[in-house]
């Protein structure tokens, strides 16, 4: 079951990062720095913190907490303007880093404790926690590209007033057991 696990989380990790990229991929540098108001960030911004939070908790987990001291949360946060290229790079720096350590672990490392914060989680309750903020972010990600947008967003999922044809299409096929990212 935890090698099903791993192959599983790792299909959902992979669809969040793609949901990232085709949002990115489709504005503008200035729309990638566009901040809705004084309190928000703009894209660019939560890439950094992104970037900044997967580079902290994924290198070396097992033997330092995930909250590195060389870490600088606060200024993940100042909206810069960066260029699309700027943001494309913190996006991979910080996913390589995650997938580096994801790929190195094995079923027996799911109940191994690490830290965050003085924390500790299984790396199982860690990979979910994580998850969970990168799935909040990414959907953060899309709803402000398709405010941008407006009625040049395309869609990353079903489009509206689609559901029918693409149900239609869903049960014209045999019942199987697959993953729901593996025909997008």
């Amino acid at each position: 079951m935890k090698v099903y696990y791993l192959k599983n989380i790792s299909k959902e990790f992979n669809y969040y990062k793609s949901l990232g990229e085709k949002t990115i991929n489709q504005l503008s540098d200035n729309e990638l720095n566009w901040i809705p108001n004084e309190a928000s960030n703009s894209i660019a911004t939560i890439v950094k913190h992104l970037s900044g939070n997967m580079l902290s908790r994924w290198t070396n987990p097992f033997n330092e907490d995930g909250e590195k001291s060389w870490r600088n949360r606060d200024y993940e946060f100042i909206n810069e303007e960066n260029s699309k290229n700027a943001v494309l790079n913190d996006w991979n720096t910080g996913w390589n880093c995650f997938f580096d350590t994801f790929s190195q672990l094995s079923e027996t490392d799911l109940n191994t404790i690490i830290y965050i914060r003085n924390q500790g989680h299984t790396v199982l309750e860690a990979l979910n926690r994580q998850l969970a903020h990168y799935a909040y972010h990414v959907g953060q990600l899309v709803f402000i590209g398709k405010l941008i947008k407006n009625t040049d967003w395309k869609s990353l999922s079903i489009p509206k007033g689609k559901s029918i044809d693409y149900n239609a299409s869903k049960f014209s096929n045999k019942k199987s057991k697959t993953h729901f990212t593996e025909d997008l």
